[in-house]
């Protein structure tokens, strides 16, 4: 990828997605004026310090929402998810989005599979504007594996090891994950992203969980 100023926002559910899915990439490009919104979690003063923390390794700025996160799962309205993340960018143009896929990256998170659909309509809309999104490309394989990257996506970025070392850290210091932990254990050697330039892509995508170039 060329090395030039872009306007970059990262859409999460949790504080450590950013790290887990395209920490090396983040991090990769300095260069990046790279805004981060973790939508989960807010009111945990643990979570929320840690995430602070992050964004100064990351070179980024970003904030923070308090959608519900509770083990249940339930299901939230897609107006509220969508005014959430309008709540919180501090922008409606930018560059290039980053979120989660609608099919998620490992079996199952309901949040990344929300956010995932709530970007993409917000984008369809011309409520968030940009000429690229790029969505995580993870797969568990039905949870038979920790998550790996999807070896078909159309941006595949293996990241050289002192860039893994460094996301690594992020996952088990400054967030403190066991070495032992899924976080740790699933911190991902590479990264990979379905990469979209219209909103029929992305809407396909959305509708079937398949990618059309």
């Amino acid at each position: 990828m060329d090395k030039k100023t872009k306007t970059v926002v990262v859409i999460v559910a949790h504080p450590d997605d950013e790290t887990l899915w395209a920490g090396g990439t983040i991090l990769s490009h300095p260069e990046w004026n790279c805004f981060i919104i973790s939508l989960c979690r807010k009111n945990d003063p643990d979570r929320a310090l840690k995430f602070a923390r992050t964004l100064k390794i990351l070179g980024a700025h970003g904030i923070m929402g308090d959608l519900d996160d509770a083990p249940e799962q339930k299901p939230l309205a897609e107006s509220e998810v969508e005014e959430a993340i309008l709540q919180l960018c501090p922008a409606t143009n930018f560059d290039l989005i980053l979120t989660h896929s609608i099919c998620g990256e490992y079996t199952r998170h309901l949040r990344h599979e929300e956010i995932s659909k709530a970007v993409v309509t917000l984008w369809e809309k011309g409520k968030l504007n940009a000429p690229e999104l790029w969505a995580f490309a993870y797969e568990d394989g039905q949870r038979k594996y920790y998550p790996v990257v999807i070896g078909d996506a159309p941006l595949y970025y293996p990241l050289p090891h002192d860039l893994w070392e460094l996301k690594y850290s992020i996952i088990t210091e400054t967030y403190g994950f066991e070495k032992s932990s899924w976080e740790a254990m699933t911190t991902p050697k590479e990264e990979a992203f379905w990469q979209f330039f219209t909103h029929s892509q992305a809407r396909q995508f959305l509708a079937k969980g398949t990618y059309a170039s």
